[in-house]
């Protein structure tokens, strides 16, 4: 039997017999769950494409025939049979494999975007150039359901339909789940296929026609595609795909190699796009996974090697979790939405006390934040949780149909700042920079739990403007209490007249006050301050700093159009000569890494911080 240690390009594959691939897919799944469950990753979507993605390395030739994950967290399998198995003990960690497609590992990544419903444009766009260029490659894209639920998806797919020439294959990989279970219509309607009754009997009689099919003499794509849209006509009349006038092939078991084979097969010798409907099981052959309903080991965690005390502290999601559910119950007006992310930043329990409430609205933060605006000029409070990340995908929204309006809608981002294992794509470093450049936003970076929950309060009770909040990964500090108060500007430490003044954001407070102690200790007087609300810059904050001679600024957001660089530019409007130090993170993508690392790395260290502050004293 060939082992995984054998394969080294997809071309491995070729002469394997059935009985061999089978193997070796049995293989892949225990190599999977032995590797991610150490090192941590996305298990469960990549257990159920096993099956499916060796099919495509078999029946398409990478790297010439691109194949374009969305998302791209579904690569590993991809990974595993472009020869990089041995790599796997890095994966998501510093220097490391990355946890997505990466160029610069393999020239069989072409597409190294995270971000889910943007590759069948990309897809489009390739097949294009290739059509213009005279290339008869094909371009294959794997797209999950979930991300079937971003509009961007479906205004790729208006196009390809009206371009007959493209070769094209979109590989629905349709497993019922982004996270969690796919929300929407399109889950509704895909869903009638998966639990229809007479799926599973017609499914066995379509294997063993295919089956029986001998290899000299495969059948045209014009019979495949004549079973298939009879059995699409008993299933689904009027078929989804079929009214967008694309080719369709489906559905096929994507757990039978074979089947998947010729399916694809017929998909290439077909002279232009054809969608390939795949039904898949997330987690699938890990009984574990199979049997978690909530997410099937969607991601996990690295497995610790010590014995490890529990955390001292609830995390940051958890704190806004019960805040939010304690904020529901006081007032009916409040409702929550989030891009199908709803446990994972924080609004299960508010889901399972108020369903009516809470809005999964799957991949589309675009219409989140539109019908959030919709829902505050109605008069509702809405607060629309993601990951800082995703942001970046509603800032037309966030302008256009928030701001202009000045609608009291409540952003929350989880996973603000440097967010780790996950890389360049998943940092949450752009908020601030795009936060910032919105006209009334309010942003507050809380520092510790207790302003988490007071800062939540007081922007749900804004009426006047919208609001921001943003919070890290992990848990949250310990309290932190100021010892006084300076308007809307909490003093954390201070000493009498003092030449440096320590502007410190959210987490990054502890940070600061370690500065601080480090330069009393040098006997040069500072005053550390937490202005708590970071954005618009307060007069508050200002006039506290502007007469040290050294101010010093705190951010894990970019430094173009960042705090840092507000705070220069205020205290030169207000007459002040301090010389402002700005720590930020530089405006470019950063790989992947632990949170304190990274920062460390870019000099967020109380030594390296300390000592700029010494060689620029006057």
């Amino acid at each position: 039997m060939p082992l995984l240690s054998d394969l080294s390009a997809p071309e491995d594959l070729a002469n394997l017999t059935d009985k061999e691939l089978d193997h070796l897919c049995h293989q892949i799944r225990q190599f999977l769950i032995e590797k991610v469950s150490a090192t941590g990753g996305h298990l469960g979507p990549n257990l159920g494409v096993v099956e499916l993605t060796m099919a495509i390395h078999r029946v398409f030739d990478s790297p010439q025939d691109p194949i374009l994950f969305d998302t791209g967290h579904i690569s590993y399998v991809h990974k595993i049979l472009t020869g990089r198995h041995a790599q796997f003990d890095t994966l998501r960690q510093a220097g490391g494999l990355s946890g997505y497609p990466s160029r610069d590992e393999s020239p069989h990544d072409w597409l190294e975007s995270s971000h889910a419903s943007a590759a069948l444009s990309w897809g489009a766009g390739m097949a294009e150039a290739f059509h213009l260029r005279g290339d008869p490659h094909t371009v294959v894209v794997v797209v999950g359901d979930g991300a079937l639920t971003g509009g961007m998806a479906w205004e790729a797919l208006n196009n390809i339909a009206v371009h007959k020439d493209l070769r094209i294959v979109v590989v629905v990989n349709d497993n019922g789940r982004s996270y969690t279970p796919t929300v929407g219509g399109l889950a509704k309607r895909l869903a009638g296929i998966r639990t229809d009754r007479r799926y599973d009997p017609t499914l066995d009689v379509v294997k063993t026609v295919v089956q029986k099919t001998p290899v000299v003499g495969k059948p045209t794509y014009e019979l495949l595609h004549g079973l298939k849209v009879g059995l699409k006509d008993i299933l689904t009349p009027q078929g989804l795909f079929s009214d967008l006038d694309l080719k369709y092939i489906g559905p096929v078991n994507g757990h039978h190699l074979n089947s998947i084979e010729i399916a694809l097969t017929q998909a290439k010798q077909y002279d232009g796009p054809v969608i390939v409907h795949c039904i898949t099981k997330k987690g699938h052959g890990y009984s574990e996974a199979e049997q978690n309903e909530e997410d099937r080991h969607h991601a996990v965690d690295a497995m610790s090697t010590v014995d490890e005390a529990a955390p001292s502290h609830p995390s940051w999601t958890s704190v806004f979790s019960t805040a939010m559910l304690d904020l529901a119950r006081d007032d009916s007006r409040i409702v929550a939405l989030s891009a199908a992310m709803v446990n994972p930043v924080g609004l299960g329990p508010m889901a399972q006390a108020f369903p009516g409430r809470v809005f999964d609205v799957g991949i589309a933060e675009q219409h989140a934040i539109a019908s959030a605006a919709g829902m505050a000029m109605a008069g509702l409070k809405p607060v629309v949780a993601i990951y800082s990340t995703f942001l970046n995908r509603g800032f037309d929204q966030m302008l256009m149909d928030v701001a202009l309006h000045q609608l009291p809608v409540t952003f929350v981002l989880d996973r603000a700042g440097i967010t780790g294992p996950d890389g360049a794509s998943h940092h949450g470093i752009w908020d601030l920079a795009i936060l910032g450049s919105i006209p009334q936003m309010r942003v507050a970076i809380p520092r510790d739990g207790e302003t988490l929950v007071a800062t939540l309060n007081e922007a749900i009770s804004d009426d006047q403007h919208p609001t921001a909040l943003r919070f890290p990964r992990g848990e949250a500090p310990k309290r932190r209490a100021p010892v006084r108060q300076v308007g809307s500007i909490d003093v954390m430490a201070e000493e009498d007249n003092p030449t440096v003044s320590i502007i410190a954001y959210g987490p990054l407070v502890g940070l600061g006050c370690e500065i601080g102690q480090e330069l009393t200790k040098r006997s040069i007087p500072n005053r550390v301050v937490d202005p708590v609300w970071a954005l618009p810059i307060s007069d508050d904050l200002l006039e506290l700093s502007g007469d040290s001679h050294i101010v010093v600024t705190l951010e894990d957001g970019i430094d173009q159009g960042g705090i840092g660089q507000k705070v220069h530019v205020g205290l030169h409007n207000h007459g002040s000569a301090a010389h402002v130090i700005s720590y930020a993170v530089p405006t470019a993508f950063i790989a992947q890494g632990s949170r304190e690392k990274i920062l460390a790395d870019l000099g967020f260290t109380t030594s390296a911080i300390v000592d700029r502050v010494v060689e620029n004293l006057p």
